[in-house]
């Protein structure tokens, strides 16, 4: 049986704090995902920020088939004890020779080890949806895209991009917000395939995103108000629960790159076909 780690950004107390509002923590949502994508993987998920031995009892990282690093609201750049934990993590499984699959903070970690920058978006915070992400020549040409689009939507939350990525790093996609979308970064002996969204989120984790940032964003002027705020999660609560509604679908401009779920995560299934099932 092929066994992959998925690292759990979020030090506990902040998971246990998403999980008093109600809200998933992204390792479970990722770990969901990947479980009904591919149930015969096993999947140990980890929390990454922790200090000491993370791995379940008697396992070491060569036991493992490949890593995934989903989301977190850490900061790559920070020098924190929790940060440094993640960094050094994905350092030493990427010593291992085995792949990599980042998303969000996953792209940042693997940047930030393998020498690159990553710093607050002067954009603002892309939340929700990200818009018009473009594939270059290089991501047209990349089997993490398979069966995507060249312009796409997907779900994403984040403060941080990256800035400047390490030697031999390089660009797949972007879009008016971050210039890097997607990148494939060399790290160790392991080359990491990462995206800056979410393709592991569905329209419960976004419905999920807004309840948890709902009132920064009515301070970021997202929202007018708590019932405009609260009128978009409907929306979200109900094209989730039917997402054949078009009308509703319309009304949040979405689409197939969002509601099917093999275009919308289609990156998690191409990088586990390439690099995990040979």
């Amino acid at each position: 049986m092929k066994r992959l780690i998925l690292m759990e950004g979020n030090t506990l107390a902040r998971q246990r704090d998403a999980a008093g509002r109600g809200v998933r923590a992204p390792g479970g949502v990722y770990a969901e995902t990947l479980q009904r994508l591919f149930p015969f993987i096993h999947v140990d998920v980890v929390n990454a920020a922790e200090p000491g031995d993370i791995l379940p009892a008697g396992a070491s990282l060569e036991d493992y088939d490949g890593l995934v690093a989903g989301g977190s609201a850490l900061h790559a750049y920070d020098r924190a004890p929790e940060v440094r934990r993640q960094i050094d993590l994905v350092r030493s499984f990427a010593g291992t020779g085995k792949p990599i699959l980042g998303s969000c903070w996953g792209l940042q970690l693997a940047v930030v080890a393998a020498g690159g920058e990553v710093a607050l978006n002067p954009n603002g915070r892309e939340i929700v949806f990200a818009r018009k992400i473009t594939l270059n020549a290089m991501g047209r040409a990349h089997p993490l895209f398979d069966g995507k689009p060249t312009t796409f939507d997907a779900p994403s939350i984040h403060y941080d991009e990256v800035r400047a990525l390490p030697p031999a790093a390089t660009i797949l996609c972007s879009n008016y917000h971050s210039r890097i979308q997607g990148a494939i970064v060399p790290l160790g002996s392991s080359q990491v395939w990462a995206v800056q969204y979410h393709p592991e989120f569905d329209l419960r984790q976004v419905h999920d995103m807004v309840k948890l940032y709902g009132d920064s964003m009515i301070v970021d002027g997202l929202f007018e108000d708590q019932g405009a705020r609260a009128a978009y999660q409907d929306k979200l609560e109900r094209l989730a629960s039917d997402p054949v509604n078009g009308p509703l679908a319309w009304q949040l401009g979405v689409n197939t790159e969002i509601l099917d779920d093999r275009v919308r995560s289609a990156e998690i299934v191409n990088w586990v076909r390439r690099c995990i099932l040979i």
